[in-house]
């Protein structure tokens, strides 16, 4: 029995000098520095999350307003090109009108004396030329719009 005593004794004193080395180490409030470490970090956790809803809201509101830009743009862009066209339009259909009269005049200035040819081709093409010097003007005008 002495024996058993000994021996019970021996084994118990390397337990009890680990688990003083532990405590010294460790604490002995090692669980409630967990608890509180595991609240910190879930706090923290929970923060970002936050903040990381916050900013996906922002990026999606920020992409919808780029979008109403874009397509506000594109209406722009297509209202633009619209009257653009309109008046390449116009601007044909004088040219072939001016193209029209030079064909009469040049028929009656055959038919007509040559004296009253002189200041009739005049008067003539300078109307013709204000005609298009006026629908150049137009287009540029509308051409610096639309840039």
């Amino acid at each position: 029995m002495a024996e058993e005593t000994r021996v019970t004794t021996d084994t118990r004193k390397p337990l009890r000098f680990w688990d003083g080395a532990l405590k010294a180490v460790k604490g002995d409030n090692t669980h409630q520095l967990v608890e509180q470490f595991t609240a910190e970090m879930t706090l923290v956790a929970e923060g970002l999350c936050e903040d990381q809803s916050k900013l996906r809201q922002e990026v999606d509101r920020m992409m919808t307003d780029e979008d109403q830009r874009v397509a506000g743009l594109e209406n722009r862009i297509s209202m633009l090109e619209s009257a653009l066209d309109e008046e390449k339009a116009s601007h044909d259909r004088d040219v072939t009108e001016c193209r029209k009269r030079l064909a009469e005049l040049e028929k009656k200035q055959s038919k007509e004396p040559a004296k009253k040819k002189s200041g009739s081709i005049i008067r003539d093409l300078t109307l013709l030329v204000a005609i298009a010097a006026g629908s150049w003007v137009v287009v540029t005008i509308i051409n610096a719009l639309a840039k």
